[in-house]
């Protein structure tokens, strides 16, 4: 997802109606509308099932009264889990969660397949499931086929658009429309547990990979057919489960308590190579100026300068923004502003980490 769009309004908690305690006597002005929040870093969120991505986001948006927000990748409504959340600054390196790879746990339904290839959609075609199809050799080799560098066709229920519309739209209508099959990677698939005719595995793979029609295309190598019963996000990237929040816990919390659990804006880069730039160099790196260095070539890494105090510890420093390095040269990719520096070293509340 790019940077964060606009923002809703954030309003107090609504009055009860007339004649409860606490109602608002008609005429009476309204409360006050609490001011929203120049914040800035990431919040993992476990989202929860029934909600969709951008749902997610609002409502948390909400509780923190934050300024400017955005997710970084949709997860459907029937999946669970990880869905980073960026605030601020952090929303300019969005695209980078997007961008990552994906680790899911995967449930699959063996013996059916569906219109959907999930558990939403009419059951199209039931077939047994032989004892031999659950043998360990058989699975394995089901998962292994579709392990690497592989083709997929986009599922109709998908946000994919086709002359603007969402692929979903037109599947709801009944209408198909042929899609060009899309190049992804799975880089590997553990089985976890296989209970009756319930297959439970661990997918590692690259961005745009749909679940839902990899757990088809397995059911369909076994003989049997299968179907998405379950899907939970645990990685993107060099982050994961370890440290999310559920939507539940945060509403339960203080403001305090929540602003607690932003995590810096680079942690969505923490897998990147970093480079360390002097007070002269790093004004101009901020100005959108190259700057000469001895390092090899890399094509992302994340830049930093010294936090502008002299009495911070030489460890201490500020995130500037990324960039690549070329033939000697450091040039900038996405750049943070004076102001939202300023903003994070304002926020900072561990005066012993990276901000």
């Amino acid at each position: 997802m790019d940077e964060a769009q606009a923002v809703d309004r954030v309003d107090a908690p609504a009055p009860s109606r007339a004649g409860h305690a606490g109602a608002r006597v008609p005429g009476a002005p309204r409360p006050p509308r609490l001011p929203r929040r120049h914040l800035h870093g990431v919040i993992l969120l476990d989202k929860p099932l029934g909600l969709s991505s951008n749902d997610a986001l609002q409502k948390v948006k909400r509780l923190l009264r934050a300024e400017k927000a955005g997710h970084t990748g949709t997860l459907d409504p029937l999946a669970t889990g990880l869905l980073p959340l960026c605030f601020g600054a952090a929303t300019k390196f969005s695209q980078v969660s997007l961008d990552a790879d994906k680790r899911y746990t995967a449930t699959l339904k063996l013996g059916q397949t569906t219109a959907s290839g999930d558990a939403e959609g009419e059951v199209l075609r039931t077939r047994e499931v032989v004892p031999e199809m659950r043998a360990p050799e058989r699975l394995r080799a089901a998962c292994d086929a579709f392990t690497g560098e592989i083709e997929q066709v986009p599922p109709m229920h998908s946000a994919l658009k086709h002359q603007g519309r969402a692929l979903y739209e037109y599947a709801r209508e009944g209408v198909e429309v042929e899609r060009a099959p899309r190049r992804v990677t799975i880089h590997g698939i553990d089985i976890l547990s296989v209970q009756g005719d319930v297959l439970e595995i661990d997918v590692r793979c690259s961005k745009g990979t749909y679940i839902r029609t990899l757990a088809q295309d397995i059911g369909e190598h076994l003989g049997c057919g299968a179907h998405l019963i379950g899907l939970r996000r645990t990685g993107s990237g060099g982050v994961g489960l370890h440290g999310a929040v559920t939507l539940e816990a945060l509403q339960a919390m203080s403001e305090a308590e929540r602003d607690a659990l932003l995590l810096p804006a680079d942690v969505l880069l923490s897998d990147w190579p970093d480079v360390v730039l002097s007070e002269a160099d790093a004004g101009r790196f901020l100005s959108g100026m190259r700057r000469r260095l001895t390092l090899p070539d890399a094509p992302l890494v994340r830049v930093y300068g010294p936090l502008p105090s002299p009495t911070a510890a030489p460890e201490r420093r500020v995130l500037l923004g990324s960039a690549h390095i070329q033939a000697g040269e450091l040039i900038p990719t996405r750049l943070l502003s004076p102001l939202e520096v300023q903003g994070m070293l304002s926020q900072a509340a561990v005066p012993d980490q990276p901000i």
